[in-house]
């Protein structure tokens, strides 16, 4: 028997599953839990976390908590990973495209014109001292870890739930799912777009399956849609020639940096999704489909 709760946070469905429904209780409040420590050391729309003080102190090093480290070199390993790709100081290029509140604050309000972003300042120039947990970024620039804050959420939940409780666990939050455990089947899960849209089924046994687009964390601009995924290299939304990545690795992390960089730089970041083998699904601008490095030829609609 499998047992799951599904509630909304972080402006997107959050969903746990237990092969042991006498433990789901107790690991929605792990999960839980977890959510909201890393919320309060990450979160950029609360200026009481920690990383709002980081970024409002830039050009200092700031004492920070050992949570908030560990989210920052995580980043910062996702950033070399992807050859800049997916690249924490963007931060104030996020902002210059409209995205500097609560996504559904964004929406609400009145079209706006984005303002022109200014030079990225690369990750290179994030200053992180792991031994004395201090962290410092340079003038005018500002951490943005949501490309990879989710994923290691994602991932640090269900290998800790499925240590404590002794189950197989699936936990999704947004695009971001991690097995962990050994299920006695595979789970089945949907992936697509968006949630509700029609998908294709795989299954997932173990590691990170996630899902980047630019279709969903959108906002009306008086010139069209504007979105959350930046293009490092110009500071502006991405316009490569996919806007949906899907992507399967060991991790969760590890996935949504492939999943990222390839919605944000667009060819650019192919070759290394080829190189690390890693099975992929693909929508171009125009709705094409293209499935790599052993998707399963399986999948079917959902």
């Amino acid at each position: 028997m499998t047992a799951s709760r599904t509630w909304t946070a972080w402006s997107c469905t959050v969903r746990l599953t237990v092969d042991d429904p006498a433990v789901l209780g107790a690991a929605c409040g792990e999960l839980k839990a977890l959510m909201d420590r890393v919320d309060k050391a990450a979160s950029r729309f609360r200026p009481d976390s920690e990383l709002s003080v980081v970024n409002s102190r830039a050009g200092a090093l700031v004492p920070v908590s050992r949570l908030l480290v560990d989210l920052v070199d995580v980043s910062l390993v996702a950033a070399q990973m992807s050859g800049g790709a997916v690249d924490p100081t963007v931060g104030p290029a996020v902002i210059a495209a409209g995205y500097d509140a609560d996504i559904e604050a964004v929406r609400r309000r009145f079209p706006q014109p984005p303002d022109e972003p200014g030079p990225i300042a690369g990750w290179q120039e994030v200053r992180l001292n792991r031994k004395l947990a201090l962290l410092g970024v340079p003038t005018d620039c500002a951490l943005d870890l949501g490309a990879t804050a989710k994923a290691w959420t994602a991932d640090r939940a269900a290998n800790v739930i499925s240590k404590r409780y002794g189950c197989a666990v699936l936990v999704e939050i947004g695009g971001d799912l991690r097995a962990a455990g050994t299920p006695k089947k595979p789970w089945v899960v949907t992936v697509a777009e968006r949630a509700g849209d029609q998908g294709v089924l795989v299954t997932l046994a173990h590691g990170g399956l996630t899902t980047s687009t630019r279709t969903v964390r959108r906002w009306q601009t008086p010139t069209g849609y504007g979105h959350h995924v930046i293009d490092p290299r110009t500071g502006l939304p991405a316009a490569g020639p996919y806007r949906t990545a899907s992507v399967w690795a060991p991790t969760a992390v590890r996935a949504n940096t492939f999943s990222t960089a390839l919605v944000a730089t667009g060819e650019a970041a192919l070759g290394r999704l080829k190189l690390a083998s890693h099975p992929a699904r693909l929508i171009g601008a125009d709705g094409d489909i293209t499935e790599l490095s052993g998707w399963p030829a399986a999948s079917r609609a959902a």
